[in-house]
């Protein structure tokens, strides 16, 4: 066990190069989460928002753990370890899917996008002070470019800004941005210490806890529409959209970076764009075409910086 975790962070160590496994893993992170977009709108409709993550969060924990025990994975025997799984799960899951969840009753689609993919910027700056991770001139001019390409795709929902309760939707997004940049520190710091498995089906568990006491105390339960599409949205957000993506996640972290994984993030716009245009009929504008090309552009010069191996 020991030699198997001494390989593991042998790779972490030596990785400045992203291989094509990790881009595929990345890829396939950043379209399940782009995915869970047009479910989650769906699905508040039909259960309490707190509720609706917390189950979700739940749902996916429970599903890697039950794998993880079928495997046979090893649990972490030390005490720091379920401290940093414990944060990841405070942080990502009851911080992120509070946040998210409720903050589509409060704002645009585009403004929580644009506010949201800040996250890779707050990432950066952690991951440089906590793992000591370092990007060159052109890599911090790329996630800035990438931003740039995110805020130009959500331009004219940001001009709108028609909704009520505009600030306290603001407040919403920035909670989940916080967490989630939180809870990648955790993910990263966890990598080489814990299996994949069993990392993220904890933290997912341990996150829906504060979600599920919070919707008991503020939430009509009743109002649950229960039915089959409410079975499969959330089945689909918990299985694919959750724990899928953060064990891949969680392997691509094995592998890269943080700071140029998380520029990956800045491609779930576009996706949602694609997915807008092939299954809602929706047009894609100059504009948003214009948008997706500056984020490509971003995650490019990114990729091409050079850093400090992550901590050991």
């Amino acid at each position: 066990m020991a030699f198997y975790w001494g390989a593991v962070r042998r790779r972490v160590h030596c990785a400045n190069k992203i291989s094509t496994g990790s881009i595929i893993r990345l890829l396939a992170v950043m379209l399940l989460w782009a995915g869970c977009f047009p479910l989650i709108t769906i699905g508040l409709d039909l259960a309490p928002h707190v509720a609706f993550a917390a189950m979700r969060a739940a749902i996916a924990g429970l599903s890697l753990i039950l794998l993880a025990i079928l495997l046979r994975r090893p649990l972490p025997r030390d005490f720091h370890t379920w401290i940093l799984i414990t944060t990841v799960g405070f942080g990502s899951t009851t911080l992120g899917f509070l946040g998210m969840f409720h903050a589509a009753e409060y704002v645009t689609p585009g403004i929580a996008t644009v506010i949201t993919n800040t996250q890779p910027l707050l990432t950066a700056l952690l991951a440089h002070g906590i793992l000591q991770e370092r990007l060159s001139l052109s890599g911090k001019a790329g996630l800035v470019v990438g931003l740039l390409g995110v805020f130009v795709i959500a331009w004219p929902a940001v001009a709108s800004g028609d909704m009520p309760n505009y600030r306290l939707g603001i407040a919403y997004v920035a909670l989940a941005v916080t967490g989630v940049a939180l809870g990648n520190i955790g993910i990263k710091r966890l990598t080489g210490r814990a299996d994949g498995l069993i990392a993220m089906g904890f933290q997912l568990s341990i996150g829906a806890i504060p979600l599920a006491l919070l919707s008991t105390t503020t939430e009509d339960l009743a109002s649950f529409s229960w039915s089959l599409e409410f079975a499969a949205i959330l089945l689909t957000l918990a299985v694919l959209g959750t724990s899928v993506a953060f064990w891949l996640w969680f392997r691509a972290l094995e592998q890269v970076g943080l700071t140029k994984a998380n520029a990956f993030t800045f491609l779930v716009p576009i996706i949602g764009l694609a997915i807008g245009t092939s299954l809602f009929g929706e047009r894609l504008t100059w504009t948003q075409a214009g948008g997706a090309i500056l984020i490509l552009g971003g995650i490019l010069l990114v990729q091409r910086a050079s850093h400090s191996a992550p901590h050991g």
